[in-house]
């Protein structure tokens, strides 16, 4: 008996979102290489948006390696335009998923610090699975991060700030630093429209 015949076949669907996805790894593989062909200690945004807050920091502090990911292309593309427009060099925006981007990073780039502004809170208990932060991500950016380096993360969701402080409390991985202060602050749009926020900054353990 051949025992293929017992295989169910995928759906087209599915085989097609696996070809998309490997292709969207691959554009995001070339071009880290362009801008990091050997090693890299850089800082890391996750879901940059429009660059606002990166590309402030980075006018600030041009000795330092910067890249932003986010989904949208469109605010990549303005975050962009904000790069170009004040010659930064050393300071990337790139349109990737998290996931994606972390799974074929080469391991020679590493992270000096991750920060996380004001992501999606996904306030429905039924959603919590599709925030950001999760055990398995903080394990994943651990392991990348330079000796010493922080993790950011500022929300202006009071139930998005307990996961985050209860997740890295959790977390073997991370250790809460409440004398450390935050690295840049510059006021962004969204931010301005806010009652208030919240911020919690850990070191790598």
């Amino acid at each position: 008996m051949d025992n293929t015949d017992a295989i169910p076949s995928m759906p087209e669907g599915y085989l097609k979102e696996l070809k998309r996805a490997e292709a969207r790894k691959a554009d995001i593989s070339k071009q880290i290489q362009e801008w990091f062909p050997s090693e890299a200690k850089i800082l890391f945004e996750a879901g940059c948006g429009h660059g606002h807050w990166l590309t402030s920091y980075a006018m600030e502090h041009p000795e330092q390696i910067c890249l932003g990911i986010d989904l949208i292309a469109g605010r990549v593309d303005k975050a962009n335009k904000k790069k170009d427009k004040r010659d930064l060099q050393d300071l990337h925006f790139l349109k990737a998923e998290l996931g994606e981007f972390l799974e074929i990073l080469p391991k020679e780039v590493t992270f000096e610090a991750v920060v996380f502004l004001f992501p999606d809170p996904w306030p429905k208990a039924r959603h919590h699975k599709k925030r950001m932060i999760q055990d398995a991500l903080l394990e994943q950016l651990a392991i990348r991060m330079e000796s010493g380096g922080k993790f950011y993360f500022r929300t202006d969701d009071q139930s998005y700030f307990d996961w985050t402080v209860e997740h890295l409390n959790e977390s073997k991985f991370w250790k809460i630093n409440s004398d450390a202060g935050w690295l840049h602050e510059e006021t962004t749009y969204f931010q301005n429209l806010m009652e208030g926020y919240y911020s919690v900054i850990a070191e790598v353990a």
